[in-house]
């Protein structure tokens, strides 16, 4: 009996043994596993795109916006609360805040990222903007080409957006929409690190002032919505700035080259949703 309670613990032994080895291989090559960052982030697929999503959508033919619904099986991206939207119609409201932004002059700009949908700037964490009461921090920023949000039924050029995110992976984006004017000194050090293959990274490591690229008017269009991309998740403050700020025509088309063409969402229904401007600030 003896004999046979020794044989029975070492098979045990060697059981869970096996086990933790296999825990461990799977970690090791689905680190996801082990540990999610809860923050979603948009236009990143290399920052936060989780759970299981088709690879391959895009912004043309059977892969693009139209089809992300049916692609994006578990994703929002047929949901009520959708973005871009065209600003119409909305109200100004006066108790609206100025934004409270905390961008320093030297938080470190990581990296450049060509994920396959847009160019991608990765900040190290340093900058945030504090929305009622609560640090929501700079993530990254990226492009579209031309705006995805239409202000009164005007398109512009380009669209910045400055995703956020706070410790519960809420998101905020601040949209800051370019038009065609003059040399912007911020855009020419941003873009001293392209052309950048897709799927190709480049590591900057130096300080960059956020500030640089907000307009001086800082008044602004607030309503909740969504991702522009999939899974298009319906948990984003949308601070899109009245102002847009000046780029060259040789800028615009340094980002163009390096994007998809036309790498933007169209306008989705209001619905329900009010959407509310700030006073003039």
């Amino acid at each position: 009996m003896k004999t046979l309670s020794y044989l029975a613990l070492f098979l045990l032994g060697l059981g869970l043994t096996a086990c933790s080895s296999n825990e461990q291989h799977l970690n090791e090559h689905h680190p996801e596993t082990v540990e999610k960052s809860p923050v979603k982030l948009e236009a990143a697929p290399e920052e936060g795109h989780e759970g299981h999503h088709h690879e391959d959508w895009s912004y043309q033919g059977e892969t693009g916006p139209e089809h992300w619904a049916e692609l994006e099986k578990t994703s929002d991206c047929g949901g009520m609360h959708q973005s871009p939207i065209n600003i119409v119609e909305y109200k100004t409201d006066e108790t609206l805040p100025p934004l409270d932004i905390q961008y320093a002059d030297q938080t470190v700009l990581h990296d450049v990222v060509n994920n396959g949908h847009s160019i991608q700037y990765d900040f190290e964490e340093g900058d945030y903007i504090v929305l009622e009461g609560e640090k929501y921090y700079l993530k990254q920023f990226h492009f579209h080409e031309p705006s995805e949000h239409t202000i009164e039924g005007v398109r512009y050029p380009l669209e910045m957006h400055l995703v956020h995110a706070n410790k519960e992976g809420d998101i905020a984006v601040l949209a800051v929409m370019a038009k065609e004017g003059g040399q912007s000194a911020p855009f020419d050090f941003l873009e001293a690190y392209l052309p950048l293959e897709p799927g190709a990274k480049k590591e900057i490591g130096k300080p960059f002032d956020m500030n640089l690229n907000l307009p001086k008017d800082r008044s602004y269009y607030h309503y909740t919505g969504s991702l522009t991309t999939p899974p298009c998740s319906e948990n984003v403050q949308w601070y899109v700035f009245k102002t847009p700020i000046d780029i060259s025509l040789k800028q615009a088309k340094v980002l163009e080259e390096n994007m998809p063409v036309h790498n933007y969402r169209n306008e989705q229904p209001v619905n329900d949703r009010i959407v509310k401007a700030s006073p003039n600030f």
